[in-house]
């Protein structure tokens, strides 16, 4: 089969499994983000892919050929690591040559490479430039030209642009996007940041303790979280309970939300609820009434806490839409039943 197929992948460090029964198929040409928080075995999967961490268990096939037990040198991949490891005392010319000289490629292909590559990553004219000159977006895109001399089947890049200030890493995620999109090639990125996976990815794989915990379209796992951790991981949410009798009402926090469908058998479950999907309105007229605790003016977004219930609900408007309400007052919490997704706790 076209692309990566990985099969039942374990790998334990002793009795810790960093990676468990992973199983996962990345199509040809997609960009596949893999995200989760510190220590929840992304990285341990991507060095795995890459080769330089060797499976407990299960396989690793590209486009076909097992390469569970291939040197790294042979996997035919391209590789950004998180420090991007450039060499600071070769020019940024014989930085990204450097792997077409280790395998004997003629000088006037490798000059005619590494042109072909810096006029894609807008750098054209640098090639004599020392990689110590360079600005951090800079070292950044010769990284990616680096790892992209030998026409890799896949590319390979944990936590890439980590170190970069945010609006320098937001312009990378796009560049970066646009980059595989015209090359079409297999691209799988570590990040633990939630923006740059929805920025980038065809496919985000949310990871917990070893574990897939789900894997989808970006849009999707925004929108049909499986469960309350991937929920809360991906952007932001209101977790509310919900409890529901024999008849098949629902209520949360007290309130009564008649649309609302909980899986049959349920009498408790929790809700999800993203913050621009939240009305505030008069009292009497929402969900439930509850009271302003504070407002935040962000110039995009007005943000605007809400205590109900004994917890506290998120409500997310535009300027336009802006509610004019005031901190201490008592207003109306509408909880659209369209909008609420019922995920395990």
């Amino acid at each position: 089969m076209s692309g990566l197929s990985i099969n039942a992948i374990t790998k334990r460090f002793g009795d810790f499994a960093a990676v468990d029964d992973v199983t996962l198929a990345v199509p040809h040409g997609s960009f596949v983000c893999l995200l989760g928080p510190s220590g929840c075995g992304k990285t341990t999967l991507l060095r795995m892919i890459a080769g330089l961490e060797e499976p407990s268990a299960g396989a690793i096939v590209l486009d076909g050929e097992d390469i569970t037990t291939l040197p790294t040198h042979k996997r035919s991949l391209g590789m950004v690591f998180q420090s991007l490891a450039l060499f600071p005392h070769l020019t940024v010319g014989d930085n990204i040559a450097y792997a077409l000289r280790i395998r004997g490629a003629p000088k006037q292909d490798q000059r005619k490479r590494v042109e072909e590559l810096l006029s894609m990553i807008h750098l054209s004219g640098f090639a004599d430039r020392p990689v110590t000159k360079l600005s951090g977006g800079q070292r950044q895109r010769v990284a990616i030209a680096r790892a992209l001399a030998l026409s890799p089947k896949l590319f390979l890049l944990d936590e890439p642009l980590s170190a970069l200030d945010a609006k320098l890493r937001e312009a990378m995620q796009v560049e970066l996007r646009q980059l595989q999109q015209r090359l079409g090639i297999t691209t799988i990125v570590v990040t633990h940041d939630q923006r740059e996976a929805m920025t980038m990815a065809d496919l985000v794989v949310v990871m917990g303790k070893g574990k897939i915990l789900q894997a989808a379209p970006p849009i999707e796992i925004y929108r049909k979280p499986a469960d309350a951790f991937v929920a809360d991981f991906i952007g932001i949410t209101n977790l509310l309970p919900v409890e529901t009798d024999g008849a098949g009402r629902s209520s949360v926090l007290g309130a009564a939300v008649p649309e609302l469908a909980c899986p049959s058998g349920t009498t408790k479950a929790t809700i999800s609820i993203r913050p621009e999907d939240v009305r505030l309105t008069t009292p009497g007229r929402g969900t439930l009434d509850g009271t302003v605790t504070f407002v935040r003016d962000l110039g995009g977004t007005i943000e605007t806490f809400v205590e109900a219930g004994g917890m506290t609900i998120t409500a997310v408007a535009t300027p336009r839409e802006r509610p004019d309400v005031q901190v201490g007052q008592t207003v109306g919490v509408l909880l659209p039943a369209e909008n609420c997704v019922v995920v395990k706790s």
